[in-house]
């Protein structure tokens, strides 16, 4: 072996790297060029030739940047070009899947090798803020080589069908119609994306922690802040006042709920930042947008529910202002999309977990009867009733899809008793009287939740899940119903059945927050992959299913082909009877 150094004058250099077919075509061609000078009509062949070599760089340079810039792997030119390989002459895309939508920079990344057994990174900028991405793609590249590239994807996008690029997708940037979540989705929080469905993310790679966390953990919240109010209840009541309950349990409980609260909140404000366009998709989604309304309603719970040890008078009118203004323009924007129809009326997204959009009104009315204000307490509970009817009907009769729920979905039927249970409190609270109208919202929601009792199989074989927690508060609800109409019906059965359910819901929480542990700091599966935000705007890989006509749409179809087979026949024979005349 030749030891010597490169710098010797004698060293050489020589390039072993593989020739591919189209550089041998190349020379091939360019060798045919120059011997065609020779002939008289070399000139021709000559410029074809050259124009040929021109539009092989440009294809070749072209694939080269899509690929580096969207992660699509193309087919080796050999393969394609070559016959026995079954590549047919012609250009392959390998299928697309949630493991192909890597970026740029993992892309670079899966080139270089950097990655063990040729996988490559997903590429999570597509959640980023879009500040965020603007300023890792400045660190990249110049500007003009990003406008030379935006231009080159866009043209291959053009011409590409059933392309989807990382930069401005619809799939990403724009809003996902309601219709796109049930169509894609499915499981009790439409969590669970269907087989036949691909998504923007690969699924057999952990996400990062905040891409993770849901909004659904202000469930957890809303169990813990509920708790509170229940046992303030049961040690300050006097239905209750045999028991001797320690007031130091609320406070407690008060003090874990606030700490979660906090906890949550300043973990999905840090999402908002990092990854805005993931929070805007659980916005847009039919079921995620009513747990946005559950940081004001586990406010309002922990003022109802404060400790009297540290809270001796009763809260300012700032405190009501302060949480309920927010609900209320953000019920301004549901309420009118229910109202005023198209894509998010309210019979295409009504779903059981609605009622939290429901509930905040006759939580609100509570506070604001606390604080001294009975005017507003009044509005804000005829708004909740009112739209608690529609939606209440509106669900029994299964209005958006018009089939019963599958047994997946039997849990969400615990949502139904929050909302009479708290109308019943609300009325109580603000003309401080368990009349007429409040025990008819309270034997409503006795009804429902005696309707769950008799079917406890509805809550066997499910997995767990942080959205679970959102299930507890109804039934802490209904407990402190039970309370107040023990208070002005004192009975031994009114009393019981106060203790039943509060020990009932108290025992549910309890075993929600040891498994919530357990999940968390055990086995490390609460915060699996949030697939549900990573679906695309439009269904790739499949053709859309075509609706199925009904027995009316084919008799109108029928009716309608037949008019005019009628008419030609009408035609024919007046046209007869004109020649027969004739003759």
């Amino acid at each position: 072996m030749d030891t010597r150094p490169l710098n010797s004058p004698r060293a050489h250099l020589v390039d072993i790297h593989e020739v591919l077919q189209e550089e041998e075509a190349e020379q091939s061609t360019a060798g045919t060029a120059a011997n065609a000078e020779h002939k008289p009509d070399g000139n021709k062949r000559a410029s074809r030739a050259a124009k040929l070599r021109d539009s092989r760089r440009q294809q070749r340079t072209l694939s080269r940047q899509i690929s580096l810039e969207t992660g699509f792997s193309v087919l080796n030119r050999e393969k394609s070009n070559n016959p026995n390989n079954g590549g047919g002459g012609q250009r392959k895309v390998l299928s697309r899947s949630g493991v192909s939508f890597g970026g740029f920079d993992s892309a670079m990344k899966g080139a270089g090798g950097g990655m063990e057994g040729g996988m490559r990174k997903a590429d999570y900028s597509l959640f980023r803020t879009k500040s965020a991405l603007s300023k890792q793609n400045s660190l990249m590249k110049s500007r003009k080589e990003r406008e030379a590239l935006a231009s080159a994807v866009d043209e291959h996008m053009q011409k590409t069908e059933g392309f989807v690029g990382n930069r401005e997708d619809e799939s990403v940037n724009k809003s996902v119609p309601a219709g796109r979540y049930f169509a894609a989705l499915r499981g009790p929080e439409l969590d669970e994306v269907k087989d036949f469905e691909d998504i923007l993310l690969p699924k057999d790679q952990p996400w990062p922690f905040l891409l993770r966390f849901p909004i659904g953990c202000f469930g957890i919240c809303l169990g813990l802040s509920s708790q509170a109010v229940l046992w303030r209840s049961l040690a300050t009541s006097p239905a209750t006042q045999f028991l001797h309950i320690s007031p130091f349990i609320n406070l407690s409980l008060w003090l874990l709920a606030l700490a979660v609260l906090l906890s949550v909140t300043v973990t999905y404000l840090l999402k908002s930042i990092f990854y805005f366009e993931a929070v805007r998709r659980e916005y847009f989604h039919p079921v995620r947008i009513n747990f946005f309304f559950a940081p004001w309603v586990v406010c309002m719970f922990l003022v109802i529910g404060a400790p009297p040890v540290l809270f001796t008078q009763p809260p300012h009118p700032a405190t009501w202002c302060t949480f309920m203004a927010p609900y209320f323009f953000l019920e301004l924007k549901i309420y009118g999309q229910w109202l005023s129809g198209g894509k998010r009326r309210l019979c295409k997204v009504a779903n059981p977990s609605s009622h939290l959009s429901v509930v905040g009104n006759f939580v609100g009315a509570i506070l604001a009867a606390k604080v001294g204000w009975k005017e507003p307490a009044k509005f804000f509970w005829a708004v909740g009733f009112a739209h608690y009817l529609v939606l209440f009907v509106t669900l029994y009769q299964r209005l958006p899809t018009s089939e019963a729920l599958p047994k997946e979905l039997h849990p969400v039927y615990s949502m139904f008793i929050a909302a009479p249970s708290a109308a019943s409190i609300a009325w109580d609270a603000i003309y401080d009287e368990f009349d007429g109208l409040s025990r008819t919202c309270y034997f409503i929601a006795l009804f429902l939740y005696a309707s769950l009792v008799v079917r406890i199989n509805f809550f066997t074989g499910f997995r767990f899940s942080v959205a679970w927690w959102s299930y507890t508060f109804p039934m802490t609800t209904a407990s402190v119903a039970t309370i107040k109409y023990a208070e002005h019906v004192p009975c031994t059965m009114s009393k019981g059945l106060a203790l039943a359910l509060s020990f009932t819901s108290s025992t549910m929480v309890a075993l929600l927050f040891v498994s919530t542990l357990l999940h968390a700091f055990v086995w490390h599966t609460l915060f699996p992959n949030d697939l549900a935000i990573a679906i695309t705007k439009k269904r790739h890989g499949g053709k859309e299913k075509k609706p199925i006509k009904r027995a009316y749409d084919i008799r109108r179809w029928a009716k309608q082909s037949t008019l005019p087979f009628a008419s030609i026949i009408r035609k024919q024979s007046s046209g007869s009877k004109d020649e027969n005349e004739a003759e």
